[in-house]
C-alpha cells in the first residue's frame, strides 16, 4: 500500500541546520552585543582619570581626586573622600571634560 521513503537520512540534516541557524540567532542578539558592551565598559574604566566625575554600581557620585592602579579616590562631598575598586564604577557622568573641552 504505502512505500516506505527512500532517503531517511534528511532528517538529521534539517535538524543539524536548525540548531546552526539557533546558534547565529543567539550569538548575532545575545552574545556579541554583550561582549561589545563589555568591551566598551572595560576601555571607560582605563580611560578614568582624575578630575573625571563617576558614578559607582551603589549609586555614589562623586570626582576623582587620586587613581592608584585599581582603585580610585573619590570626593563625594566637602570633606568626604571614598576609596572605590575601579571595576565598580559604572559610569563617567562628563566625558566631554575627558576630551579636554569642558566648556559648554
Amino acid at each position: 500500500m504505502f512505500a516506505s521513503p527512500q532517503g531517511g537520512g534528511g532528517a538529521g540534516t534539517v535538524f543539524l541546520i536548525q540548531m546552526v541557524a539557533i546558534f547565529a540567532i543567539f550569538y548575532f542578539l545575545l552574545i556579541r552585543p554583550q561582549a561589545k558592551e563589555r568591551q566598551r565598559h572595560e576601555e571607560m574604566l582605563k580611560g578614568i582619570k582624575k578630575g573625571d566625575e563617576i558614578v559607582t554600581n551603589g549609586g555614589i557620585i562623586g570626582k576623582v581626586v587620586h587613581v592608584d592602579g585599581n582603585r580610585l579616590t573619590v570626593r563625594t562631598g566637602d570633606n568626604t573622600r571614598v576609596t572605590v575598586d575601579r571595576t565598580r564604577v559604572a559610569a563617567v557622568l562628563d566625558p566631554r571634560r575627558r576630551d579636554g573641552d569642558g566648556e559648554e
